[in-house]
Formats: structure tokens, sequence, C-alpha cells
């Protein structure tokens, strides 16, 4: 393995920073919250730990599966790889523009949804990012954690990510009915007209 990985330091610098801008953004009060940023923190951990420390995933596939992948970061871009092999001249280029913006687009929707919260002084928000979606933040984790796993696909991330999903997808459902019980009738009209995570045709 050549010295492009082993940097641990890194990973935790890594891990600290999207973990810093996630619970910033996100803040758990509840120990279900806790359980579901807990998932999340795992998934950037075992990504980090492959992008920076030590690519398991390529060293199993070229192992014990005879993939001829060089252990680089580059080799670690297995999409790219595939893509490459497939005769895609801009795969690199292709990849990394559409994981910058899923990344991008979940921090804005992080930041933009924070900021309604923030500012809504008990009222109920429907402005803004809830417009479109009941759960902006959740979906702007989605987002993030996606685009990461687009740049850099490994075996434990792809597994964890449905898990991810899941266990937001649940904690989702518990909150709406609090809201349900806080705002009655307005919030079930909200939920009537506007999509969970995906916008819905009004």
């Amino acid at each position: 393995m050549g010295g492009e990985f082993g940097n641990w330091g890194l990973v935790l610098v890594s891990v600290a920073i999207f973990t810093i801008f996630s619970v910033g953004f996100i803040i758990p009060f509840k120990k279900r919250d806790w359980r579901s940023l807990g998932i999340y923190e795992a998934f950037l951990v075992a990504l980090f730990t492959e992008m920076f420390g030590f690519p398991l995933t390529v060293y199993i596939l070229t192992s014990f599966f005879g993939f001829n992948i060089p252990l680089t970061l580059r080799g670690g871009h297995l999409f790219v790889g595939l893509l490459e092999n497939m005769g895609f001249p801009y795969a690199y280029i292709a990849v990394h523009l559409l994981s910058g913006g899923l990344i991008l687009f979940g921090v804005i929707l992080l930041i933009w949804g924070w900021k309604k919260v923030y500012y809504s002084r008990g009222r109920l928000v429907k402005d803004g990012p809830y417009r479109f979606v009941r759960h902006p933040q959740y979906l702007g984790l989605f987002s993030i954690a996606f685009g990461l796993l687009v740049m850099w696909p490994t075996f434990l991330t792809l597994v964890m990510f449905p898990v991810l999903v899941s266990m937001y997808y649940r904690l989702a459902k518990k909150e709406e009915r609090e809201m349900t019980e806080t705002f009655g009738e307005e919030y079930l009209a909200y939920m009537d007209e506007t999509g969970m995570f995906f916008p819905r045709k009004r």
C-alpha cells in the first residue's frame, strides 16, 4: 500500500468537520435523535477510514476477487474506474461534479431549513424548503451521504446508507405524530399537500 493511505489524522479531521456541521444544523434533543445521528456518524467513520486510512474495499476486490484496481486514491473512486472501463472518457470529472453537486445541495438544504426553523418562533414552518418537502434537513443529510457514497463507494457504506435512510425515516414519522398533536388540522393539511422527502405535485 502506497503512502497515499494511512493518514489517520486526515480521517479524524474529516469526520470531525462533517460531524460538527451536521450536529450544528440538526441538533439532537432526544435519545432517539442521538441514535439516528450515531448511524450517520458510523457512516462517516467507515467512509473516511477507507478514503484516507485503509482502503479495505479496494483491497478485498483486488486480493480476493482478482480485480485490477491500484491501491491509490484514484483507484478508490470505483465508479470512475467502472465508467472508464466502459469507455466514458470524462468519468473522473463527471463523478466529482455529481458528488460535489449532491453534497452542495445537501448543505444548502441543511442551512436553509435550519434558518427557517430557528426564526419560526414556534409557528409551523411551511415556507422556504418546507414549501417543497416536510423534512428538508433530513433530505439534506441523505444528499450529503449519497454524494460521499458516489465519490467513494465501499462495502460498509453501501450497506449502511439504506440503514441510515430507514432510521431517519422512522424518526421523521415520530416527529410528524408530535407535530400533529401540536398543530392539529393545520399540520394534517400541510402533510396532505407536501411530500415527505420528495416534492409532491400540487
